[in-house]
This record gives C-alpha cells, structure tokens and sequence, in this order.
C-alpha cells in the first residue's frame, strides 16, 4: 500500500527504500503539482468574477500589474481580461518591479525622471534550455519505466515523474509561447521556480543514497542523470533575475535606480546584489549623488499616497500594524523558520560527539553528513534571518516616511496661535505681532487648555518654570517639541520595526524548541535551570525598563542642556560684547554635570546587567549539572555536557531579547502615543475662514473685514469669561483694491496681528474675512493681461529666508524671468549688496540667514513678494530695517513702483511721514481697535497722526520724485545707473559684478555652510583625543589586564566541564564494551526492527542509555567539580562588574573634559566663525556628536575588545585541540579580511552620508515652522511637502542601503563561519580516535559560536569608527581659532576706566578674512568725551564692522582705537567689554523672565532696574508701580507695550475696556525663547534698557531703535541725551541723530564727511553727501529745523 513504511525511517546512514519510493517519488510530487495546478484554477476563475463585475475595461486596465512583460507592444495588445486588477495577495511581490503597475508609475514617477526597460539577458534562450532538460527528464524517467531499472515496485515511483515533469513541461512551454502573445498565466514563472527547487531537494536524497548504495549501475546512472538535470533546472531557476522577465527601472536626476528588482532568487538570499554598492564604495569615497535610488515602492509619495488609502478607525498603532501585517506576517514567518534551524548545529553537534564516543557504530560516511550538516543547516538560518531583518528594514523606512510626512503635512496645518501662554496665570502679552516666529511660543491648544486659561493666578509673581505639569503639556506642542518627534520618536518607532519578529515570532519560537530539547536531553534535571531562566525574564524586563527610565532622565536632562547651549550660541554675540562668556559656560557646565550624573545611573544599571548576563549561564549550568549528577546520579558524558551547554548558551539569547523588546515596545509605543496626540491636534483655521467667494453684497471683489473680532486664543463660548489673549476687536474695514493701504498705530497696537487675521491665523470670535487665499498657488492661473494671480503675497516683519541661495529665496519657486528679477533687484535696492557679496546671488543664507544683515534679509523678503506673480501683497514693516534714503527709494521704486501697478498693497509702518501722502486709504490702530480709518486724506486732515506727517504732505512728493543724486544702490554716478547696461550685459548682477563673476566662477560651487564629512579612516590624533581624555597610562594598563583575565575566566569554566566529562569517559572505558551488550538486551523490546545494533544505540534521546550505564558508572568526585564551576562563575561575574565600572569611569571622565574643551572653544571662538558656520551645524557637535560620546564609545569600544579577544581565544583552542585547523585558519582569516575591509569603508561613507543627510531634514522642518505663516500666505505648502518627501527619500537612501550592506556582511560572515565550523569538523573527523569527546565538544562549541564573535567584531568596529567620526567632528571646532586673552595681568587698565569716554580711531583698517577686501579703511576721527554722535552710510558702508571693531570683534590690521588715551588693542577683551556696553541691531533675549534679562547675574536692585525701563519708555512715571491699574501717565501719546484684554463682561457680549496692564511693571513676567512673546520694538527697547542699567561710559547703539514708532524714539532720545556719557549711534532714521553734536558720514569703509550735522546740511555740491541723504527722505525741512536748533542750543552753550 502506498505510503505505508514500516520501522523507522531512517536506517543506520540512510533513508529506507520504501520512504524514498513511496514519498520522495510519488507522493510529495503529485500533492506539489496538484496545489500548483488548484491556485491557477483558482487564480484564473477569481479573475473572470471580477471581470463579469467590471465591465468597463478602461477602469480595470489601470490597476493592471500585468502589462509587465513590455515585450513588443505589450502595452496595447494585452487584452482587457488579462488586466484585470488583480487582488492584493497575488499583487504582493509582483509589486517590486515596477512598483504596482502603471497607475503606481504615474505617481511615483517625479519630475525630471525616465523610465528604461531592463530586459534580462538571454530571455528566452532560457526557457527553451529549460524545455529541453524537462524533456530529456521525462526521457529518462520512460526509459526507467521500459528498463524497470528502479526494481519490481519502481514503476510507480517513474510514472509519478512522468506526470510531474510533463505538468513542468506544459507549464514552461507556456511561458514560452505566450510570452509573444496577448495571453498569459499569471506568474507562472514562480510555479515552475518553486517546482523545479522542491523536485531537486526530493532528487538529493535519492541521489546520496544512489551514491552510498547504489541497486545497479543502470539504476545508478539514470538517477545521477536525472539529479545533474534537475540540478540544471534549479540553477537557472535561482540565478535568472526573478521572473525572468523586463523591468521598468526609473532614472530620477540622473540618480541611478536600486539594482534590486533586477536579482536573481540567489542573489535576493545572499543579498549578492549588494556587491556593486560594496565595490563602488571600496574604490572610491561614496557620495550621495551615487547611492542607488529607492525602489519606487519604498519612496515617501508612493508610501503615503498608499497609506492614506487605508481607513483609520482605530488607535494609531494598531493603524499602522494593519497597513503593514502583511509584511509583517512574512517577516515572522522568516523568523519562525530560523528559530527551528538555530537548534541544527547544536543537535549535529550531540550527534557528532556521541559518534565520537562510539566511532564504530555507523560508517564514516554518516559522521560526514553531519559535519556538513553543521555548516548547511546554518547557511539556511542565515538566510532566514537575513530576510526578515531586511524586510524589517524595508519596514523601517516605509513606516518613517508615513510619520515624518504625516507630522509635516500636519505642522503645516498648525495653528499659528500665539495665545493661551496663561500657563503662568501671567499677563498676557499680546503684541504687535504674532511674528512667524511666533510659532516659537508653546502654542496653547485644545480643549483641556482652555481650562488654565479660565483661572488667572492671582499672584503675579509665579516664577517661570512654576508649573512644570502645564508646560509639559503637549496641547501647546513648540517647534521643540515636532522637531524632537520627528527626529527622535520617528526613529525610535521605525528602529524598533525592524526588529519586531524577536518579539512576535523568532523569541517564543526559540523559547520553546530549546526548552523541549533541554528536556529531552537532561530530563527532569533541565527544570532547575528553566527556573533560573524564568526568574531571569522579569529581572531583564526590569533591567530594560530601568534602561528606559534612566534614558528618559539623561533625555530631560540633554535637552535642558542643549536648549542653555542653544540659546547660548543664538546669543552669543550679546554674550561677547558683554564679556559673560565665563558666566554663561558655567550655567551650561552646571547643565552638563547633571546629564553626567543622570547618565552614570544607566552607567552602573548596564555594568550590573553586564554582570548577570555573563553569571546567568554559570548559574544555569550549575544547577543543572548538579541535580543531573548529584540528584538524579547519571554520569555527565561530554555529549550531553557539551549539548545542555549549548542550549543554554542558545535560550539566553531569545530571554534577553525579550526583556529587551518588551521594555523598547513600550517605549516605542510611548512615542507613537506622542505623535498621534499631535497629529490630533486643533488646525488652523485658515482654510475654513478664507474658503468663500470674496464679494461684498454688491458682488464686488473685496478685501478687509466685516464686524470680526479676532483672538490669539482658542475658540471661546458666549458668556464665558475670555481668555486675556490679545484680541482685534469689532474690525469693520475695505481696503482698497489695486492701491496702497497704510495700516498704521503705536508699538504694540495689533497691526501684525491684523495682517495675520486677514490671513486667516487667527481664531475668529465673529464677523467674516475677505481674502482670497483659501487655495493652493498651484490652482490659481494668472490674468492673460497682467499676469498676476488672484493670491497673496506676504512679507513678514522678522524677514523668513530658506536655507538656499539668494537668487532661490528671491524666485521662490516661481518661473525665471530675467527682466523681470533684475527690475525687482533694483527696485528693492539689492544691487549693491549683491555686488558685495562674494557669490552675488549665489550666496548662501545659511539657517535664519547667517550671513546677512538684518536690512539684507529683509529686502530679500520683499524682493520674494514683489517677484512673485500675486495681485495682494502684505508687507509687515518692511522699511523699519533699512536706512532712511533707502527706504525712501524703496518706497519710490517698488511700493510705488512699476512692478506694483494694478497690486493691492497693504502696508505696515511707522514711518508716516513718507508713507501716508501717497496711499489711497489708512488704518490707524490703537490697542487692537480701530482709532480711525478710511481714505489718506481724510485721515491726515483729521489730525491724529501726529504734526509730522501733515507737514510732509504739499510739495514733498513731487520734490522725491527727482532726488539731487542717484541713490547710493544704484551705482556710484548718476550716469550709471546699471539698469541698462545690465540688460545688455545679460548678466543680472549688473555692470561691476560682469567682471568679478567671472574670476569667482569655480569658487562659487563651494559653499561655506557646507557639512563636511570626513573621509577614510579616522585618524590616530582622534583616538588619542578621547583616550588620553578617559585617563592616564596606568587606566589603560588595568583596563587591558582585566579584559585578558575575563575572557581566560569564560574560557576556564568550559575547559572544566570538558575535565569533568572526561573523567566518566576515561574511568569507563573498561566498562563500556559491557554496557553496549546489556544495553541492546534493553532497547530490542522498544525498537521493532533491529536491523543494525548501532542505530539503536544512537536513538536521538533515549534517556535508558544514560541510566543503563550509569549501573557501571564510575566514581567521580562530583561536588568537587561542581564546587570549583561555581567559584569560577563568581569570579567571572566579579571581573566583568569591574571592568565595566572601570571603562564607564574613564568615559564619564571623558565625556566631562571633551565638553569643557568643546564649550570653552566655541565661546571663546573669533566673531567670524560665528558668521560662518550656521547654528544648526554647531548645535549638532553639541547634541547628536556629545551624545555619541557620552553613550556610544565606551559600551561599543568595550564590545570590540572582547570579540577580539574572544576570537584569538577560539583560534588558540581550536588549533591547540586539532593543530591542522591552523592551515585552514590562515585562508578563513584571510577571507574574513577582505569582507571585511570591503564593508568597512562603504558602510562607513554609508554612514556618514546618512549623518549628513539628516541635518537637512531635521533643519527644513525647523524652517518650515518658523516660516509656517508665510508658506500659507504664499499658498506653497504643496511645494514643501514635496521637498520634504524628497529629503525624507534622500535620507533613506544611503541608510536603507547601509542596512543591504549590512545584511550582505552578515550573510557572507556566516558563511565563513561555517566555513570554521566545518573545517573544525572534518579535523575532529580526521583524528577520531586520538582525540577524547570532552576536546572535540569544546572545540565545535566555539567554533559553531564563532561566526558571533566576528560578525560583531566587524560591526562593532564600524560603529566605533563611526562614534570615532563624533569625536573628529569635535576636535574640529576644538581647534578653531580662539579671540585674544579675556585679562592680560601686565596690562589691565584702571579700574574706573573710561573714566572720561573719549574714543578716538586713528588709521584704522580692517578685514573680516585675509581674503577679503578691507571693511575699514584707514578710518581717523576723534569724539571728544561725552559727545553724542550719530554714525550714518547706506547699507555695507562699514557702519556695524565700526562698531565690532570697537569691540575687537575685528582685530586691527593697521592703526588703533584709544579710549580715554588706552589702546585697546593691548588689554584683556573682559576688561575692555566690560567697560563700554553695546545695544546691537537685532535684539537678542534669553528665555527666563524680564529681570534675568536686564540683570542675569543680579547685580542691580529692583530700583535701578525701573528706572532703566522707565527711561526707555517702557513704563510711565513712578505712580504706576504702587498701583499698576491706573491708566498710565497722559504724558505718553505712545503706549508701547500696553494690551487691552478687551473681556466681554456681560454675556450681551458690549465690550467695557479694562485698565491696560503692563507686562514690564512685573519684573517676573516671563520672556520666552528668543524673547518672542514680545514684540519687535519692545525687544529693542529691552536691549536698551539693558544697556543703559550698565550707566556705561561709552555707549554704542547699532540701530536700537527700529522698530520702534517715532513718538517713543524722540522720548528715548531726550533720555539719551541726559545720559552723562559719550553715545555713538548708527541710525537709519535720519531724525534720530539730526540733532546730536557730530554726524560721521561713511562710505565703502573710508570716512567721507565728520560734523555737525548743521554744518554738514550748509554745504553744497556733490560733496554734500549728508545733504543729500536728507533730502532724499523726503523730510528735509523738519530735518534742517531741527538741527538748527539743536546748532543754536550748542553755541549758546559754548558761549556761555
């Protein structure tokens, strides 16, 4: 009967005949082609179903995969019904080819890419080589029937192989003749693949058996013949590109595509088609643009737009577990597989030492197949693991690009809220302004916040950080916080998908086989040392959990730390010019020592983890061994020793694993929590309020509003008491279309905040808006006639740049128009500074613009809404940066200009006075209401802005038109105004740059913001860096000796046991030729067939063999053994506790100094470095390269000692027990080399790519929220969410393929491995007999464990030349070069210096960089004592390099600064900054609150700090501080700073004003980052205010005051001017210093005109630089008044 085998099946060395006939021939094949035959049934009918369904064929056409062969006319002559959609089982791995067919083309397919069809060589050659071996097969098998060669019951067995093979046949002749037709079989090619691979192995057995006992030689050579066919058929199966047909590989930018879809099924599992990336990056440097693409399956637009399909009804990670079950599931499925064959070598290995014991029982040929076995079994472990590790990758990144994408689309959907920072229960400071950056503040969202906004804390001098809960809270997420998700919880997430299959599937698989083994081999006593595995799961939980907990507080403490850093290096100008390097190093060190602190927690929970992990299976082993010898008395024989041993080495793994998982799950879970809770954050509403038409009632297109009242907090409910965000209130306005609108009002008074209502940031209480805007600039067509699109264009009062080049911030991803750029160049008077510039347009602006002034910046901002091709165009105070006679040409030429003709233009100002007389219609805002509006002469005539502007009004304009010279930024003489030849020249950088460009043309490719990356190894200097940090040579010499002794103590308690099982083997000896006969007495009755004696000596686990010896068993001394097993573990464990404390010392000692070298160097570094390197740059040496240092080094440099020294251990053994493994040993090692070094440098550039390439994308996220305001008002969000896609693809690129070559390592490891494990084998095989079990269990238990060693040896080592790469990346800005001494002892001047405050420059020259043009040229002037003079030169005149070289910031090249007769150049820079103060043009505070502004290190009372404020206006006269709710003093027409929280007391909703409450009147009202909860001009005034608590005797004041509205800059100059010491100015507001005692006119860095400002208005003639400056702002009379009299006053004065 078929399939009835009696007895076992396997007999002595090989399988029975009947087992081999039976199911090898006849069953196995026909059940394999039987399910073949049943799913292309099933296939074919599913598909006509779903066609009588779809009966439209275009539709179905779409999702056709199969339109895949592309072979001729593929495309259109496939019928409709073979393209039909196919489900998505079948689609699964059709898919890698072309990425889901056509439809899926079309999406991924970007711009600038081109498809190619890759045929595969040899196609159909192939196939008609395969016909014909399954033809001369089947041959064979009919000659076999016709010969009966395979004996009396063979015929059977070959008409099975007939029916099999000519089911091949059919199927193979399919393909090939309908490869040319319309119609196909769905992958067939995968049936016959898998066919032909189970025929081969069903052929091997028969084959090996053919060979050992051949039945005839007819028999023998029709079964060989068969077997090399089959052979044949595998082999092409397995090594043709899978599918053996075309594929559409995608060039995208000449980026070129993955080579994966074009692998064979070999080279897919020895990942063979990585070689090419491992060879490209062995002979030269990798760079990015020569990493393969992705497949287009795996790149971010394609991931998300399938994503996005799936319906989310659950929590977000069960979501995301859906969409990728089925990857998931294959992934355990590999798992699964390569938990079962990790046990094989551990069994082979039992079954080779019990041959060894008894070498006569079974022919040689048998112990052979064990021994190659050993090496195969492992082969396909590896194969298994590597799959599911790579598809776990390919997880990875899938699953980062849909969290990533998703948290940016969702970022650019943020609310720009400002408001709800009530955390504090403080005053809220509603401002000007809800800059962009804006953002910055903790944005207060969501339901459960509008509870903390209800209860105002009724003290008002909670400290900042009072309420640590609410600010933790992550309704009012801050750009801190997204950066962190993206950058760390999307990594962590993603990280730990990769290695999900150790806690589904490989783990609990592993669990179990090994505890069914143990069993079976140890018997009862296996359950002690399952106990002790038991208890040790939950110990790892906690281990890992402690893990967690302690990461969580280094994270908390890091973070505090890197947000000190930061801000520290934000400010850090401030910090030099005020000589608090020192202090503020300290504050960061104090941050440091409590990371270090937190971090030498985790230090000593990981020694201790160490500790366990090495004592655990000491312990194990022990207990075990003890009951099994003591308890249960069986002797130990080495087979079984070495087997439980090894078991148990094998379970650690999996426990560890989990305890590890389980703790990294939640952690990762953690984070996934964290980003759905963002993701479920309040949007903007933006959309829903900018959603209408824009018509009046009479059907007119409008813009303005219509009774709205608008709030910077969230939605509120009638009647509830309203949350004291600012607020515009009852806002009725028209503004008028096509012409300019001013929107005017003092500092603090909501104008932006009325720009940013119009844009739809604000929350709307009531009313409606008019704008058009609700839709992307990608919808939007221009008007034929003029061009312009019905959209906005915005321009933001702190100037928003991305990180690109001019001429690409300018254009903004517009069409280039030559002419068009250069008129808006000139119009917003760029020209100049392009000149200047290096690069011209080319230049960088580095992160926030690095490398220009704040004038620069702004200017370029408003080139970008001038350029584009938007009708409405809202600009934030865009003259307040620039100086007067630019803004005054500004106005002219582009606010006025041609390039605004037939543009709505609303503009914010203070500078009435040019502005107002030629507007259409003004605002007048005050406190977030409306003051007064409608059209500009209605407004002026009313009086209420003030004498000035009325003045202006006449003839001003008309004068303006025509200036008496050219403006300074268009060319030097009226003759050449570059416009023209410009246009001749093509070249838009005008005439000057024609010629420079051209010299500059190579350099320009190199950009100074760069990241570099080093290249090739890491260099010897870097190593000794971070040792000579850690400690002395005595450190090293102790760190060395212990590693020695702790592996010699691992070593040592093998050897042991070995000495201990050898004992039974030599004491009975005598006694065992005995036991072999009374043993098969025994067994006879348990086994039926006795066809040999020895097979059933060997039965697997026949726990009676152990016992029936055990009756003669010997005596050994068994508690003497396990007495010094114990005591050896206990060492090991001691010796491994030290050595981690001791290396974990060295590195916290490391970390320390490493720190304080890196911090001191920063800020002590020159100004320009500052200038040239971004923050970004910096910031990550501080975060990401210091944490490689603190966290990474030392745990991963202990790693790589020992597997080194746990490799010399083996190889030592190994060749000590079988000296011939030496000669194999030399070939493994030299194989293992080049591996290798091949790996190495390709991972490495690999690598530092991926490092490289993750700035930019954590830094175009930082960009897009600070800018959020400005890419909506621009409608450009679709543009940035590509750009993010493709960052997020350009990143995993090189990191994807960094895992490949990892995989193809681990692959060719392993394989080597098996290579030693093999070779170790077959010498234990060649000395049987002169070598004891006991040895030859040692030597193949290190040997199997071997491959371990090196393949982390070899990862290891590339990761610590990566931690290495952090190291060099600091010893870089270790070495920059440093500033002058802070004292020089010799020369400190005296203590009350400048006691008089006289400056005096006398030739003064000076460069940024020896390869630059000199700033300053030979600058002479003097100020007497207590003068005040004004500094004035149109822009990159040298005005602000003047004050930097006041301050050394600039060295001198020739001449000197004298202050009070002292050069400055010979003392300290401490004492020379400490003793003249600086109030720089972009003001800078520091998080905390207004009194560690003005007074970080508390050296002022509260009494000089309220006098400061009050001289700068920012609080009014002395009542106002008893009693903070009056009104303040009338004398103020101005009230910056003071905000109406307009509450609705009475539900009726009639507002009744509050009195104004003043934030400075509370020293401890809170300044958030940057100081962005106040706005512009408050910032300034600040900074002034800080300045003047110094009382210092030389003052510099670069542009303090503009932003702020001129009624309170006359108030503040009228307090300057009492200040009893000697004030330089430079002004951009000609009022400021009309009236001071000397004017200092530069140009180009010389010196043109020095005086009076009254004298300097005398003169005439082209010298009369000054005078022209006046004339050109269009204010010349007030301006003349005023010095007249200020002249006047000064003689009188002189005369008395």
């Amino acid at each position: 009967m078929l399939g009835k085998c009696e007895g076992p099946i396997w007999q002595v060395d090989d399988i029975t005949n009947c087992v081999q006939r039976d199911f090898l021939k006849v069953l196995f094949p026909l059940i394999v082609i039987g399910l073949s035959f049943v799913h292309l049934l099933s296939q074919a009918i599913r598909r006509n179903v779903k066609l009588k369904r779809n009966t439209n064929p275009n539709a179905s056409a779409n999702g056709s995969s199969r339109s895949r062969d592309f072979n001729g006319a593929a495309y259109q002559s496939v019928p409709a019904d073979e393209n039909g959609s196919t489900t998505a089982d079948e689609d699964e791995d059709e898919g890698l080819t072309i990425g889901g067919g056509r439809l899926a083309l079309t999406k991924t397919t970007t711009k600038g890419s081109v498809a190619a069809i890759d045929a595969p060589r040899g196609q159909y050659t192939l196939v008609v080589v395969e016909l014909l071996a399954i033809a001369v097969i089947i041959t064979i098998n009919v000659v076999a029937l016709v010969l009966h060669a395979y004996g009396p019951n063979g015929s059977l067995a070959t008409v099975a192989g007939i029916i099999t093979w000519a089911y091949v046949l059919v199927l193979a002749t399919s393909r090939l003749l309908l490869s040319q037709t319309r119609w196909r079989i769905p992958r067939v090619w995968n049936h016959t693949a898998t066919l032909y691979g189970l025929m081969w192995l069903f052929s091997l057995i028969i084959f090996r058996s053919a060979l050992i006992h051949p039945r005839s030689r007819t028999a023998q050579a029709l079964i060989i013949s068969e077997f090399s066919l089959n052979t044949l058929l595998f082999g092409i199966a397995i090594t043709t590109r899978k599918g053996n047909k075309a594929v559409v590989l995608e060039w995208e930018n000449d980026i070129e595509p993955s080579r994966e879809p074009l692998a064979s099924l070999f080279s897919l599992a020895t990942f063979g088609w990585v070689d090419a990336i491992v060879w490209q990056g062995y002979k030269k440097t990798f760079e990015i643009s020569e990493v393969w693409n992705l497949v287009p399956k795996d790149k971010a637009a394609a991931v998300l737009a399938d994503y996005r399909q799936l319906k989310k009804t659950t929590a977000l990670t069960w979501h995301l577990m859906r969409y990728f079950k089925g990857s998931l599931l294959t992934q355990c499925g590999f798992a699964v597989f390569s938990g079962f064959f990790t046990f094989a070598p551990t069994l082979l290995l039992k079954s080779i030492l019990e041959y060894i014991e008894d070498p006569g029982a079974a022919p040689r040929n048998v112990i052979w197949l064990y021994v190659i076995l050993l090496s195969f079994t492992d082969i396909i472990r590896s194969y298994a693991d590597g799959q599911a590790l790579w598809l776990g990758r390919k997880i990875c990144i899938r699953l980062r690009a849909i969290i990533i994408g998703e948290i940016y689309a969702k970022a650019l959907r943020r609310k720009a809220a400002a408001g709800n920072d009530t955390v504090l229960g403080d005053k809220q400071d509603a401002e000007d302004a809800a800059k962009t950056s804006k953002l910055k503040k903790l944005l207060g969202l969501g339901g459960k916040k509008t509870k903390d906004v209800k209860k105002p804390d009724p003290d008002p001098t909670t400290a900042p950080d009072a309420d640590p809960a609410a600010k933790g809270h992550d309704e009012q997420v801050n750009v801190g916080t997204i950066i962190n998700l993206m950058s760390v919880d999307s990594f962590k997430v993603s990280e730990i998908t990769a290695y999900l299959h150790f806690l589904f599937a490989a783990a609990p698989t592993q669990l179990i086989v090994a505890v069914y083994l143990l069993y079976k081999i140890l018997g009862y006593s296996s359950i002690p040392g399952l106990i002790v595995m038991v208890i040790l799961l939950p110990v790892n939980i906690a281990f890992a959990r402690g893990f967690g907990r302690f990461q969580k507080k280094i994270m908390a403490a890091t973070d505090k730390r890197i947000h000190t850093t930061n801000e520290v290096l934000q400010n850090i100008r401030i910090i030099k010019f005020f000589a608090w390097e020192h202090r503020f190093s300290n504050i960061v060190n104090d941050k440091r020592a409590a990371e270090l602190k937190a971090l030498r927690g985790k230090y000593i929970l990981w020694a201790f983890a160490v500790a366990v992990w090495n004592t655990v299976p000491v312990v194990i082993t022990f207990f075990s061994f003890l009951v099994y010898t003591l308890v249960e008395k069986k002797p130990l024989y080495p087979s079984i020793a070495f087997t439980a041993i090894s078991l148990f080495n094998i379970l650690r793994v999996p426990l560890d694993q989990l305890g590890d998982m389980i703790a990294h799950v939640q952690e990762s879970k953690v984070s996934v929590d964290r980003v759905e809770e963002f993701l479920n954050e309040e949007e903007t509403e933006k959309y829903e309020q900018l959603r209408h038409d824009n018509l009046d009632e009479d059907g007119k297109q409008m813009i303005g509003f219509k009774a709205a009242t608008f709030s910077w907090g969230g939605k509120e409910a009638v009647g509830e008491e309203v949350s004291p965000a600012f607020r515009l209130m009852d806002v009725d306005i028209k503004f008028e279309i096509g012409k300019l609108n001013i929107i005017a009002g003092p500092t603090g008074s909501g104008k932006t905040s009325l720009l940013m209502a119009l844009l739809g940031e604000m929350t709307l209480i009531k009313g409606k808006v008019f704008l058009p805007g609700g839709c992307s600039r990608e919808d939007v067509r221009p008007d034929p006639e003029t061009g312009l699109t019905e959209s906005v264009a915005y321009c933001a009062q702190q100037a928003w740049l991305v990180n690109a080049n001019i001429k690409e911030n300018i254009l903004f991803a517009a069409p280039f128009d030559e002419k068009r750029y250069k008129d808006v160049i000139v119009a917003c008077a760029l020209e100049r500074d392009l000149e200047i510039l290096d690069a011209g347009d080319e230049t960088l602006v580095g992160e926030k613009g690095i490398t220009l002034s704040g004038g620069q910046k702004q200017r370029i901002s408003l080139a970008r809404a001038l350029y584009s091709n938007s009708k409405h165009v809202l600009l934030d105070d865009c003259l307040s940066a620039v100086d007067s006679h630019t803004a005054k040409w500004i106005f002219d030429n582009c606010i006025r200009g041609p390039l605004m003709h037939g543009r709505t233009c609303l503009l914010v100002t203070h500078n009435l006075a040019l502005c107002v007389p030629q507007s259409r219609y003004v605002v007048l805002l005050d406190n977030g209401k409306i003051e007064v509006q409608g059209p500009a002469d209605e407004v002026m005539a009313s009086g209420k802005l003030g004498e000035d502007v009325n003045k202006s009004r006449p003839g001003s304009a008309a004068i303006s038109r025509i200036p008496s010279r050219v403006p300074s930024s268009v060319g030097d003489e009226s003759n050449e105004t570059l416009v023209d030849d410009a246009a001749a020249n093509g070249n838009g950088n005008g005439k000057l740059t024609k010629v420079k460009s051209v010299q500059k043309e190579p350099k320009l490719k190199k950009d100074a913001m760069e990241e570099t990356k080093a290249e090739g190894g890491v260099k010897w200097p870097v190593i000794g860096l971070y040792l000579k940090s850690m400690g002395p040579w005595w450190f090293w010499v102790l760190a060395v000796l212990v590693f020695g002794v702790q592996q010699i103590g691992a070593l040592a308690a093998n050897v042991w046991i070995r000495q201990w099982a050898n004992q039974y083997d030599t004491e009975s000896m005598g006694a065992y030729s005995v036991s072999v006969n009374s043993y098969i007495g025994n067994t006879i009755s348990t086994v039926n067939v006795a066809s040999s004696r020895i097979s059933q000596i060997q039965p697997y686990f026949d726990p009676n063999k152990t016992s029936l010896i055990a009756k003669i068993a010997p005596d050994v001394d068994v508690s003497y053994y396990l007495a010094v097993y114990a005591l050896i573990g206990i060492a090991c464990m001691l010796v491994a506790l030290f050595r981690d404390f001791w290396l974990f010392f060295g590195s916290l000692t490391a970390s320390w100094k490493i720190h304080q070298r890196l911090m001191h160097s920063v800020t002590r570094a020159k100004f320009k470095f500052f200038d040239v390197t971004p923050l970004g740059q910096l910031m990550n040496r501080f975060s990401k390269d210091l944490e490689a240092v603190d966290q990474e080094v030392a745990p991963i440099a202990i790693g790589v000692m020992s597997c080194a020294l746990a490799i010399v251990v083996t190889v030592a053994l190994i060749s000590a027990i079988t000296p011939g493994f030496l000669i194999a040993g030399v070939f493994i090692g030299a194989m293992y080399f080049f591996v290798g070094k091949f790996y190495l440098r390709s991972s490495r550039d690999l690598k530092r790519i991926e490092s490289v390439q993750r700035s930019p994308l954590f830094q175009q996220f930082g960009e897009t929220l600070s800018g959020i305001t400005t890419i909506r008002a621009y409608g450009d969000e679709r543009r940035f969410i590509r750009d993010n896609m493709m960052r997020i693809n350009t990143h995993s690129r090189p990191f994807i393929f960094l895992w490949a070559t990892n995989r193809w390592l681990a692959f060719r490891i392993d394989v080597i491995g098996d290579l030693v494990a093999f070779f170790a084998g077959a010498f234990v095989v060649f000395s049987i007999g002169t070598i004891d079990a006991g040895s030859a269990g040692l030597s193949l238990s290190y040997a199997i464990s071997f491959t371990e060693n090196v393949l982390w040896l070899v990862r290891l080592y590339a990761m610590n030349e990566q931690n290495m790469n952090s190291v060099e990346r600091i010893k870089e800005y270790l070495d920059v070069e440093q500033e002058a001494e802070p004292v020089i002892e010799k020369a400190r001047p005296a203590a009350n210096w400048p006691s008089q405050g006289s400056v005096q420059f006398i030739n003064y020259t000076t460069r940024y960089r020896p390869d630059l043009e000199p700033v300053l040229r030979n600058v002479s002037f003097k100020i007497k004592p207590l003068e005040k003079v004004g500094i004035v030169g149109r822009t990159g005149a040298g005005k602000s390099s003047l004050a930097l070289a006041l301050f050394r910031g600039l060295e001198a090249e020739e001449g000197k600064i004298l202050i009070d007769d002292v050069d400055i150049g010979l003392i300290g820079l401490q004492d020379l900054r400490e003793s003249i103060t600086i109030v720089p043009q972009d003001p800078t505070l520091f998080t905390g609150t207004i009194r560690s502004n003005l007074d970080p290190f508390s050296l002022f009372t509260d009494e000089d700090i309220f006098t400061a404020l009050r001289r700068v206006q920012l609080i009014g006269a002395p009542t106002s501080i008893t009693n903070p709710s009056t009104p303040l003093t009338a004398s103020r027409p101005a009230t910056p700073g003071v905000q109406v929280n307009g509450t609705l007391h009475s539900p009726t909703g009639t507002s009744s004003p509050i009195p104004n409450k003043n934030v400075f009147l509370n020293l401890s009202s809170p300044v958030t980052e940057s100081g962005n909860n106040l706005s512009q001009g408050q910032r300034q005034l600040l900074c002034l205010a800080r300045a003047m608590l110094k009382n210092p005797k030389v003052l510099m004041m670069d542009e303090a005051t503009a932003s702020i509205d001129y009624n309170t800059d006359s108030k503040i100059q009228e307090t300057i001017r009492e200040l009893k010491s000697t004030i330089i100015t430079i002004a951009h507001r000609l009022q400021t210093i009309v009236d001071y005692d000397k004017v200092l006119v530069l140009d180009k860095g010389s010196v043109v005109e020095y005086g009076h400002p009254h004298e300097l208005l005398e003169k005439e003639g082209k010298e009369a630089i000054f005078r022209g400056m006046c004339e050109m702002s269009g204010d010349m009379e007030a301006l003349q008044k005023t010095a007249k009299k200020a002249w006047d006053a000064g003689r009188l004065v002189d005369v008395e």
